[in-house]
């Protein structure tokens, strides 16, 4: 079946992209320490690796919350492809900016357009919003809570950002954190 192939090819488009964008980045001025960047990575992967592994052995979780139909399919599919879409636009209007890790960059700039108009954080946003649409595809609980891991994991790192960001950019980021949502447009 064409979907089997469809989603994991749509993420290692992902992965190739930020591999190859990650080249280009500026130099670092200041990182977070290595327990922080595990304290947000150790439960992405446990929640990737719920959402993607094959169903595991006698756990509870591989109920279907879908119908074993073809419009959950077909609609993950649309969401997984949009926002991952999403993301590699955000994360090309970053660009040198960009870092796997909370850092901040030698010349940082504050990027507000493009998809940082609608929310501050739409790299995550796109990256939860096609993980939504693999869970819908897949159509198991495990599914859901990878992606509630996930989700979790992204808003600890996305919290680390924002002090960084405040006190980097000071009153500029106030105002752009006033007008702009974090992570879900139209939603404060």
């Amino acid at each position: 079946m064409f979907y089997r192939w469809l989603f994991p090819i749509v993420w290692l488009v992902l992965i190739a992209v930020w591999i190859a964008m990650a080249r280009r980045v500026k130099t670092v001025a200041e990182h977070e320490t290595a327990f922080s960047t595990l304290s947000h990575y150790a439960p992405l992967a446990v929640g990737i690796y719920l959402l993607a592994a094959p169903r595991l052995p006698l756990f509870p979780l591989n109920v279907r919350f879908a119908p074993l139909v073809l419009w959950p399919v077909q609609l993950g599919a649309v969401l997984t492809i949009a926002g991952v879409a999403f993301a590699i636009w955000a994360r090309a209007l970053l660009a040198g900016n960009w870092s796997s890790s909370v850092t901040l960059k030698r010349g940082h700039e504050l990027i507000v357009e493009g998809p940082y108009r609608f929310v501050r954080h739409p790299i995550y946003t796109g990256i939860l919003v096609g993980l939504v649409g693999t869970a819908l595809a897949v159509g198991e609980w495990r599914a859901l809570l990878g992606v509630a891991i996930a989700a979790g994991a992204y808003w600890r790192k996305l919290q680390l950002e924002e002090t960084v960001m405040r006190r980097e950019f000071g009153e500029a980021y106030a105002r752009y954190a006033e007008r702009t949502p974090a992570l879900i447009p139209f939603v404060h």
